[in-house]
């Protein structure tokens, strides 16, 4: 949604950055949050084929961490930026569309509704303890990327209070 809502602001620098920053913060966190819960998971659930996967996963992850870290350097009004984020944009829409037609369907026929809902309610409590920022240098397995994770996190949070981003009442 982010990103149709900074499509649609394409006129007003403004609301385009605002757009771009949440689109920004929610990936960052997503991407943690994967790496955290869902690949281990994957791997316990799928063994060799999911540890196979999860690899894969995690070097996409670091293709977009580094996209990531040069869009949070550039201005929305840089001749780069909408490029960046179109590139990142296309990257992360292969990246799910990977992950909903070839892992998530075995990976859901190995396990039990119930351990399937705790995992989504992990994954979801995960993203409010993780960096709201791309650290591609960081660990991305456990246990060392939480680790890393927990140290950003307070800075990360803290550079978020200057950063702008939507309101309910903004009109993109």
């Amino acid at each position: 949604m982010s990103h149709i809502k900074y499509l649609a602001a394409k006129s007003d620098n403004e609301e385009r950055e605002k757009w771009a920053n949440l689109f920004r913060w929610e990936l960052a966190r997503h991407s943690v949050a994967e790496e955290i819960i869902w690949y281990p998971a994957l791997q316990k659930a799928l063994g060799e084929n999911g540890a196979k996967a999860a690899e894969r996963d995690r070097a996409e992850h670091q293709q977009a961490k580094e996209d990531l870290k040069t869009l949070e350097n550039l201005k929305v009004t840089d001749a780069d930026f909408d490029r960046v984020f179109a590139k990142l944009f296309n990257e992360l829409k292969e990246h799910m569309e990977e992950e909903e037609k070839n892992h998530l369907p075995d990976f859901e026929a190995a396990i039990s509704e119930e351990e399937s809902q705790r995992l989504a309610q992990q994954f979801e409590n995960m993203k409010k303890w993780v960096p709201t920022r791309s650290h591609p240098s960081a660990p991305n397995k456990p246990p060392f990327e939480t680790v890393a994770g927990f140290l950003a996190t307070p800075i990360d949070k803290v550079m978020d209070m200057f950063t702008k981003f939507p309101t309910s009442t903004s009109n993109a």
